[in-house]
C-alpha cells in the first residue's frame, strides 16, 4: 500500500498583522521535519493548500531534506477554514483587532482566553444552527476537503505523497477514516501539533489510518519545538 503523509504546517505568526506566515520557530520545525524525512520517504509528489504557511512549510522541509523534493502543487481543497470569519461571527466586535487585543489583555493569560473563545466559535460554526452567518459552512468545508482527498488519491495512483495542510483538513480526513462524530473531530483539531505527521495508507478505494499526529521528530531535536498554535 502507498502512503499519504498529511503534514500540519509549522507554527504560524499568531498575534502578528499577517498570521499566514511561519514564525522563526515554524521555519525551524519545518527544517527538522525535512531532516527526519530524509532516507525514510521519497515522495512521488508534494501537495499543499494555497496558503503561504503551507508553501513555506514545504520550503523549510526542502531545506532540511537530503536531496530534492518535487515542487509543491497547490490545491485549494486543502486550505484551512477561514478562522477569522468563524471567530468574528461569534464575536463580531473582534473584527477590530484593537478591540480584540484590548479584550484579551484583560485576562491573566490572553492566549488561553483566545483559545477558549476560538473553540466556542468553532463549535458554533459546526453546530449547523447558524449556517446563514458563514460563507463556508462546516458541512461545506468537509465536502471540500474530502473531494480534494479523493482527487489526490486518484492522481497519486499508488505513489507516496506529502500533503502540507492545516489542522482542520487533517481532522476532517481522520474523521472520515474513523467514522467519528463532529464533536470528536473538533477535539482532534485541538491537539494536532505543528509539523506533525499523520499517515494514511491507501490502495485503490481502500484507506486506513496508520499514524496520527506524530511529532517525535520535534521531541528528539528539542521538546521546546513542540507547539500546537
Amino acid at each position: 500500500m502507498a502512503t499519504l503523509y498529511l503534514i500540519r504546517h509549522g507554527q504560524a505568526s499568531f498575534g502578528k498583522e499577517n498570521y499566514d506566515q511561519l514564525s522563526d520557530k515554524g521555519w525551524q520545525q519545518g527544517r527538522v521535519l525535512g531532516r527526519w524525512l530524509s532516507g525514510k520517504v521519497a515522495p512521488g509528489a508534494v501537495f499543499g493548500g494555497n496558503l503561504k504557511r503551507h508553501r513555506e512549510t514545504v520550503e523549510a522541509m526542502a531545506s532540511g531534506y537530503a536531496g530534492s523534493l518535487p515542487d509543491m502543487q497547490a490545491v485549494a481543497g486543502f486550505d484551512e477554514f477561514d478562522h477569522n470569519a468563524v471567530i468574528q461571527s461569534y464575536r463580531p466586535q473582534w473584527a477590530d483587532r484593537a478591540v480584540m487585543a484590548r479584550d484579551l489583555a484583560a485576562f491573566p493569560k490572553p492566549s488561553r482566553a483566545f483559545q477558549e473563545a476560538f473553540v466556542n466559535a468553532v463549535k458554533r460554526w459546526a453546530s449547523g444552527e447558524y449556517d446563514h452567518d458563514y460563507e463556508e459552512t462546516w458541512s461545506g468545508f468537509k465536502r471540500r476537503v474530502l473531494a480534494a482527498l479523493d482527487e489526490l488519491i486518484e492522481y497519486a495512483d499508488g505513489t507516496d505523497v506529502l500533503v502540507a495542510t492545516s489542522g482542520g483538513p487533517i481532522s476532517v480526513m481522520v474523521q472520515s477514516l474513523l467514522d467519528l462524530d463532529d464533536r470528536r473531530a473538533l477535539g482532534l483539531n485541538e491537539v494536532i501539533a505543528n509539523t506533525s505527521v499523520t499517515r494514511v495508507l491507501y490502495s485503490g478505494s481502500r484507506r486506513s489510518l496508520a499514524v496520527f499526529n506524530n511529532y517525535s521528530h520535534l521531541e528528539a531535536e528539542d521538546p521546546a519545538l513542540v507547539t500546537f498554535r
